[in-house]
C-alpha cells in the first residue's frame, strides 16, 4: 500500500505528537507502508512552520530530518487542475498519481470533498486508521 501524505497531516504529524496524525504515522512506519512526498510539498511543509508556528531553522531541520527518514520523495511530473478553489492543493494529487497511491491523507477540506480521484481514495487520517488499520 502507498499514501500520499498533505501538508496538514505532515504538520499534525510533526507539531502535536499526541494527534491522529502523528500516531498514525508511527503506525505507517511500523507496518511499512510507503509513504510518498513531493520536493513541493515538504517545501510547504517547511514554509508553513516557520510562518505559522514560528519554528526557527535548527526546529525546521529537526522536524524535516523526522519526515525525512521516513517518507519517500518522488518526482511529479504530472499536472492537473481539479482543485479550483485552491489550485495550490493540486500538487498532493499530483504526487498521488504519479507514485500511485492508494490514499491521499489530509484534512483540506478541498480535497476531502472530492473522496476520490483516478481511484485514489481521498480520506482523513482517523478515517484511514479505521477502515485499513484495524487488526
Amino acid at each position: 500500500m502507498k499514501v500520499t501524505l498533505d501538508t496538514n497531516v505532515l504538520i499534525s504529524a510533526t507539531h502535536w505528537p499526541t494527534s491522529v496524525a502523528h500516531k498514525l504515522f508511527l503506525e505507517l512506519i511500523r507496518r511499512n507502508v510507503e509513504m510518498v512526498t513531493t520536493q513541493a510539498i515538504l517545501s510547504e511543509f517547511t514554509e508553513v512552520l516557520v510562518r505559522d508556528f514560528n519554528y526557527q531553522n535548527h526546529e525546521v531541520e529537526q522536524a524535516s530530518g523526522k519526515m525525512l527518514a521516513a517518507v519517500k520523495i518522488i518526482e511529479s511530473p504530472s499536472r492537473v487542475n481539479i482543485v479550483h478553489d485552491d489550485p495550490d492543493d493540486n500538487k498532493i494529487i499530483e504526487c498521488a498519481i504519479d507514485s500511485f497511491s492508494d490514499y491521499i491523507l489530509t484534512y483540506d477540506n478541498h480535497l476531502l470533498v472530492l473522496k476520490e480521484f483516478q481511484g485514489i481514495k481521498i480520506i482523513k487520517p482517523e478515517d484511514f486508521l479505521r477502515i485499513e488499520l484495524i487488526d
